[in-house]
């Protein structure tokens, strides 16, 4: 079973595309961050929130877990409980990033943004060209943080609640009041537009199987 143990501290396991670093355990609770290309606003663009919602959605009809996340207008993180289901955590990401990117590309064309869809086509690496690939819609690389202590999950959580009241986005004067989050959840008890599952309820699932004990 797929405990979170109490260990001294959190061990990180950061996951980059372009040199294909693996993460080598099949389950666990994971801190999932990617970008888009150049850091342009393209989820706010193309009011594209309800595409990470359907990528979501596909991540729990598999059986995994959604426990925080938030959308920002140009970038996404999230916290999930990942069950073992013999696809690695690498390539589930990759699959989620590839079929948002479509979607988002098939919005810039509907909406006839050809500046976005040139400078993300100018933004291809040759060796992907080769292999049809049309648009660069988000960063090449992206992180996936393994959560092995409740201390660290709980940073993790803050960080992404806090997230859109930080800086320079100011987007809402408190993490409750931003509606692409899961922070009015764990601040009010009640669930948001997405809903999720409370990170302690991971305590009694046994990630291995994706059931209660």
């Amino acid at each position: 079973m797929t405990k979170i143990t109490f260990m001294p501290r959190a061990r990180l396991l950061i996951c980059n595309m372009s040199v294909r670093k693996a993460i080598q355990e099949p389950d666990g609770i994971f801190f999932v961050t990617f970008t888009c290309y150049q850091w342009m606003h393209l989820f706010d663009i193309v009011s594209g929130y309800d595409l990470v919602y359907k990528q979501l959605d596909y991540l729990k009809n598999e059986g995994h877990f959604i426990t925080g996340y938030v959308i920002m207008p140009n970038h996404l993180h999230f916290l999930g409980g990942f069950i073992s289901t013999g696809v690695d955590i690498n390539s589930r990401i990759g699959t989620m990033k590839r079929f948002l990117a479509y979607d988002i590309v098939d919005r810039l064309k509907l909406a006839g943004r050809v500046d976005i869809l040139n400078k993300m086509s100018a933004g291809v690496n040759n060796t992907d060209r080769k292999k049809g690939k049309l648009h660069q819609v988000f960063e090449p690389s992206f992180d996936v943080k393994e959560c092995y202590t409740w201390k660290f999950i709980l940073q993790k959580l803050d960080y992404i609640h806090y997230n859109p009241c930080m800086g320079k986005w100011n987007l809402a004067p408190s993490p409750e009041d931003y509606v692409h989050s899961s922070a009015k959840f764990y601040f009010t008890g009640n669930q948001g537009i997405y809903p999720v599952t409370h990170i302690m309820e991971l305590e009694e699932i046994d990630l291995t199987r994706g059931k209660y004990s």
